[in-house]
C-alpha cells in the first residue's frame, strides 16, 4: 500500500508536467478510476455496518456486556471530542497560525452548500424515514439508529426457534460481507494510485508551496495529537500500542490516499479483528465511532476556526472563541458520511462569530490535502477506541509474546 502511495505521488508529478489540455484528460480518467473504487467501497459499507451491529448486539448479550460496552464508548468519544477540540484551538493559538496575514473580507461566499446544522435538524436527521433510503444513501448514523433497534428487538425475540434462526442468518451474513469486503480490498492498492496520482497530477505542489505555513502548521499539530492518542492507548495497552498500529497501517494509508473513512470502515474491521478484538465488539463500536469519534476532524474544525480568526484579525474575545468551539463540536456529531463534512461545519458555523464566510474558501484550495491528514487520523483515533473498549479485562498487564496473537474479547464483561 505505501508502494502505490509513492507511486502515485511520482506519477502525478510527472504528469503534472503535461500541457493543460491532456493533463486535464488524465485527471479524469484517475478519478473515474478512484470514483468506482470509493463506490465499491459504499456497495459493501452499509449492509456491512448493518450486520456487524447487529450481530455484535446479540454476541454481546451473552456475555451481560452490552450496556457498558455501551456507556463506556460514548464516555470515550465524548471525552475525546472535547480533550482533542481543546488541542487543535489551543495549539492553533500557541504557533500563531495565521497572525500577520491581515487578510480582508471580499465579500464573496465560500462555495460551499453550508446550511447550518441546528440541533433540531441534527435530532430529526438520526431517525431515517426509510431505512431502505438509509441504506441507499450511506446514511451512518441512520443505519447505525436502526440497526440498534433491530439488533435489540431480535434478542427481545431470541427465546423463539425464529429469532434464534435470524440471528445466526445475520451472523453469516456478516461473515460474508466480510469475506465480501477482502474481495473488494484487493483493489486497494490501485484506488491509492488513482487517487494520489489524481491530486498531485492536478495540483503538482502548487498547493504545498502556496499554503506551506498552514498545511505545516496544521500536520505539526496532528503529530502532536498522534502522540497525545498513541500515548493515551499505551496507558490501556501497555506495548501492545506498538502492535495495535501495525495492524491498522493499512486502512489508515487507504485513508490518508482516498480521505475517506469510509473506504477505510471494511479493512479496519478485518485489521482490528487480526488484532485482537472479538468481532462481534468491533461490529459494535466502531460504527458508533465513526458516527461520533472523528478525532481528526474535530481538531481540524477548531484550528482552522483559530487560523481565520487570527488571519482576518477578527476582533473576537476567547469566550466567545471557546463556545464557537463547543458549537463546532456539537454541530459535527450530524457530520457523518457528509462529503467535505468538517468544512461544511466551519462554513456554516464560523460566520456567526464575525468570520468572514469567504475565509472557508481558502482552506477549500487545499481541503484535499488537509483533508487526508485528518481522516488518516480519525482512522487511527477510532482504532485505539475500539481496541482500549474491547480489551478483554486482565490482571496481568504484560503483553502478548510474538508467537503469541492478542486474546479475543468474546468475554467482554461490565466494568
Amino acid at each position: 500500500m505505501a508502494l502505490s502511495l509513492v507511486a502515485g505521488v511520482v506519477a502525478g508529478l510527472g504528469l503534472h508536467q503535461l500541457p493543460a489540455g491532456p493533463r486535464a484528460d488524465v485527471v479524469a480518467t484517475l478519478e473515474t478510476v478512484t470514483h468506482l473504487f470509493l463506490n465499491l467501497i459504499k456497495m459493501v459499507v452499509a449492509p456491512l455496518i448493518f450486520a456487524t451491529i447487529v450481530s455484535g448486539i446479540t454476541g454481546m448479550a451473552r456475555s451481560k456486556g452490552l450496556g457498558s460496552l455501551f456507556a463506556r464508548s460514548l464516555v470515550w468519544f465524548v471525552s475525546a471530542s472535547l480533550l482533542v477540540g481543546a488541542f487543535g484551538f489551543a495549539t492553533a493559538h500557541l504557533i500563531g497560525v495565521g497572525d500577520g496575514l491581515a487578510l480582508r473580507d471580499t465579500g464573496g461566499g465560500a462555495g460551499l452548500d453550508a446550511e447550518p446544522v441546528t440541533a433540531s435538524s441534527f435530532i430529526e436527521d438520526l431517525v431515517p424515514q426509510s431505512f431502505i433510503q438509509a441504506l441507499a444513501t450511506n446514511k451512518p448514523v441512520q443505519i447505525l439508529l436502526f440497526s440498534m433497534l433491530f439488533g435489540l428487538a431480535l434478542l427481545a425475540v431470541r427465546s423463539t426457534s425464529g429469532g434464534s434462526r435470524l440471528a445466526e442468518a445475520v451472523d453469516e451474513l456478516a461473515a460474508i460481507m466480510l469475506k465480501m469486503t477482502g474481495y473488494v480490498m484487493l483493489l486497494a492498492p490501485v484506488g491509492v494510485f488513482a487517487a494520489v496520482a489524481g491530486a498531485f497530477t492536478a495540483q503538482g505542489l502548487d498547493a504545498l508551496t502556496t499554503y506551506g505555513s498552514l498545511i505545516g502548521g496544521f500536520y505539526a499539530a496532528l503529530a502532536g495529537l498522534w502522540v497525545l492518542l498513541l500515548l493515551v492507548g499505551a496507558l490501556f495497552l501497555g506495548r501492545s500500542i506498538l502492535a495495535l498500529v501495525r495492524a491498522v497501517r493499512e486502512p489508515m494509508f487507504i485513508a490518508f490516499s482516498t480521505a475517506s473513512t469510509e473506504a477505510a470502515f471494511p479493512k479496519l474491521i478485518s485489521s482490528l479483528t487480526t488484532f485482537g478484538v472479538d468481532r462481534r465488539t468491533t461490529g459494535l463500536v466502531l460504527p458508533l465511532g465513526y458516527a461520533f469519534n472523528i478525532d481528526g476532524s474535530m481538531m481540524y474544525m477548531t484550528f482552522a476556526s483559530a487560523f481565520l480568526v487570527n488571519a482576518y484579525d477578527v476582533d473576537i474575545s476567547l469566550s466567545q472563541q471557546i463556545l464557537m468551539c463547543l458549537v463546532l463540536l456539537l454541530s459535527s456529531k450530524g457530520m457523518a458520511g457528509v462529503p467535505r463534512g468538517a468544512l461544511v461545519i466551519v462554513a456554516a458555523v464560523v460566520p456567526g462569530f464575525g468570520v468572514p464566510a469567504v475565509g472557508v474558501a481558502l482552506l477549500l484550495a487545499i481541503d484535499q490535502i488537509l483533508d487526508m491528514g485528518r481522516t488518516a487520523t480519525n482512522i487511527l483515533g477510532n482504532a485505539i477506541a475500539v481496541a482500549v473498549l474491547g480489551r478483554k479485562p486482565t490482571t496481568n498487564a504484560s503483553p502478548p509474546s510474538r508467537h503469541q496473537s492478542p486474546a479475543p474479547t468474546d468475554t467482554v464483561t461490565a466494568g
